[in-house]
Parts: structure tokens; sequence; C-alpha cells
């Protein structure tokens, strides 16, 4: 036979806000991904034409915080304009990453165009998801590295 006992209704207020403290207090602990998981790598100038805008220099952000899409972002083109959370969550070499960094890029070109300026031929590994400038991949990893994993969101 069981027996259930309910609480004191007053306790149950106390418990639910336990319980979201726990909850809170555990995120920050243990990473927790909220966006898409890619690999990213790197191109170098010059940056234009691109797929998305051809010549016009008015594309780029003045951070310079930019990247072609891969086929999983590119989307037939409607990611052109697009802006991404970047961060860096790890590499084949440890100590790669910038700790904490997340930046804020915006998709410019198609990643496997062969008339834009980001033909493979320019860029540090191919296949990857997103192939950003190299101030860009620069501000969130240690540019010496051909590519790395990365968390993005829109």
């Amino acid at each position: 036979m069981l027996i259930t006992r309910s609480l004191p209704a007053h306790l149950h207020p106390c418990l639910l806000r336990l319980l979201l403290l726990a909850v809170a207090a555990l995120s920050e602990i243990v990473p927790v991904a909220r966006g898409d998981v890619g690999t990213a790598s790197h191109y170098s100038p010059p940056y234009q034409p691109t797929e998305c805008y051809g010549g016009d220099p008015s594309q780029f952000p003045s951070s310079n915080f930019f990247a072609a899409a891969g086929d999983g972002v590119w989307d037939n083109g409607a990611s052109c304009g697009r802006q991404y959370l970047v961060r860096c969550i790890s590499a084949s070499e440890s100590g790669t990453c910038v700790p904490g960094r997340t930046i804020q890029i915006k998709i410019v070109d198609y990643a496997l165009s062969t008339t834009s300026a980001v033909a493979a031929s320019t860029q540090s590994a191919p296949g990857a998801t997103l192939v950003m400038s190299q101030t860009a991949f620069g501000a969130i990893a240690n540019s010496s590295v051909a590519s790395i994993n990365v968390e993005f969101q829109q």
C-alpha cells in the first residue's frame, strides 16, 4: 500500500525557488549549448567580390567580423546579411580558443562559390560551416590553426 503525503502549501513556493536556483547554478558550471555546432575556418583578403553583394564595399561591418556560409547555413542565398553569434568551443590544439569570447558576424558570401573571393583555394580548411574573415577568426581563436569547432546562433 502506497501512502502519499503532500507538503504544506507554504513550502511549495520555497521548493520551486530552490529548484530554480539549483538549475541556474548548474547552468553556470556545466556549459549548455544554446545554438548550432559546426566548424569554422578562415580566409584572407581580397574579400570582394561576394555572392551576396558583389563588389559593394559597404557590405562589410566596421568590425570586419564577417563570414562566408557553408552549405549548412547558406540556405540558397537566404543567409545573406544574417547575423550570427559565434564562439570557439574546441580545436585540435589545446589553448586555441579565446575563453569566454563571443562575436557577432555577418554573412556576406557563399563558401562554395567558384566566382567570389572565398574560392576554396583561399580557405584555410575546406568544408567548414563558416569561413570567417581573418579578423573574426582571430578574435575567437589562435589564427595559426586551420579550423576550429564553433557554436553559432542567429
